[in-house]
């Protein structure tokens, strides 16, 4: 007998993989501002400014946290201070390429946050840097963590200071 089901396409093939929730996904969109996607893995930071289109999705910036190396950054990528560099160059790249509202709506995926964490370490740099952000001041971490004072190492706080200096610059 033969396999009818194998050539056949589920509709929601994100959703079964559990990669998109599509009811949060229609909400963002509807508010018709630009999306700030901001992910994380265990070596990285990932902001992202995404326009939707009709023939998918248009990324204005992307910013990767290994990408501040350039900068002269020396330390981990995959920290809170470097969430939140990375997430203020994102914001300057931002403000310089495009024209009109800087406002945007946080899109965090599927991932789980917590008050503190890096993802809202990333969202600390984009409204420092000067994007419209509807968040409040109780997530955030505290100065401690984004300055690199926690740090173990004599130079972090040097390195961090320096870093930031560059990125206010642009």
């Amino acid at each position: 007998m033969k396999n009818l089901n194998k050539n056949r396409v589920f509709r929601f093939n994100r959703r079964i993989r559990g990669l998109t929730n599509y009811k949060l996904r229609l909400g963002l969109l509807k508010s018709g501002l630009t999306r700030a996607v901001v992910r994380m893995s265990n070596n990285n930071m990932l902001v992202q400014f995404v326009d939707y289109g009709d023939d998918g999705d248009k990324i204005l910036t992307s910013v990767k946290s290994n990408e501040l190396k350039k900068l002269g950054y020396t330390l981990n990528t995959g920290n809170t201070v470097s969430a939140y560099l990375a997430g203020m160059l994102a914001g300057k790249k931002l403000l310089k390429s495009k024209k009109g509202s800087s406002e945007v709506i946080i899109d965090m995926g599927l991932q789980q946050s917590f008050y503190g964490g890096r993802i809202y370490a990333a969202i600390k740099g984009l409204v420092d840097a000067g994007v419209n952000v509807k968040v409040s001041d109780v997530v955030f971490p505290v100065e401690e963590r984004l300055t690199g004072a926690h740090l173990k190492q004599d130079d972090a706080e040097k390195v961090v200071a320096k870093v930031k200096a560059t990125i206010e610059a642009m």
